[in-house]
């Protein structure tokens, strides 16, 4: 069982560290989420506090029990022309809840923050062949594009393709 919430400054120290694990295992365990390995813990709870403070940002937690078992995040679009659109990045989940719906959970959960909010247009990339892109197909997003050799993989060596995403509100 989980819940999920609004991450909101400031976060609790334990909840930093959290996610700070959670990205760094992430890397670790290969995940496509901006970093290379290897990614410490501090190095990851330094980027958490950055991002908790990033203007308009949403971040929202999957808690099991008081654990941070998951996490998603929407980042307004900076272009004073894009006022009705947004990002969405970094979706994590703990090896331990994964393919038990929480990934599609969380992507729920920020679609609707993403309506309150007022944005009506959301966009994300995946990497291509990743599960990611198989639960944003299932879940409703729209493929607007592939981008070949978009990025390296967390070992800074092997690059590949994104899948670009779309999704009206």
């Amino acid at each position: 069982m989980h819940t999920i919430e609004q991450l909101k400054p400031p976060a609790r120290d334990a909840d930093l560290r959290a996610l700070a694990r959670l990205l760094s295992d992430a890397v670790e365990s290969g995940a496509a989420v901006s970093f290379l390995a290897p990614l410490t813990v501090e190095q990851a709870e330094a980027w958490w506090r950055n991002v908790l403070v990033s203007p308009g940002a949403i971040v929202l937690v999957a808690r099991g029990g008081d654990e941070i078992v998951g996490t998603v995040q929407l980042h307004p679009a900076w272009a004073p022309n894009q006022p009705h659109r947004a990002e969405i990045a970094k979706l994590l989940v703990d090896a331990r809840y994964r393919r038990a719906g929480l990934g599609r959970a969380l992507m729920q959960s920020i679609e609707n923050a993403a309506r309150e909010a007022g944005f009506r247009l959301l966009t994300l990339d995946a990497k291509q062949g990743a599960a990611a892109e198989r639960l944003y197909r299932n879940t409703g997003w729209t493929e607007v594009g592939a981008i070949p050799r978009y990025a390296l993989d967390p070992d800074g060596v092997t690059p590949h393709g994104a899948v670009i995403f779309c999704k009206e509100l």
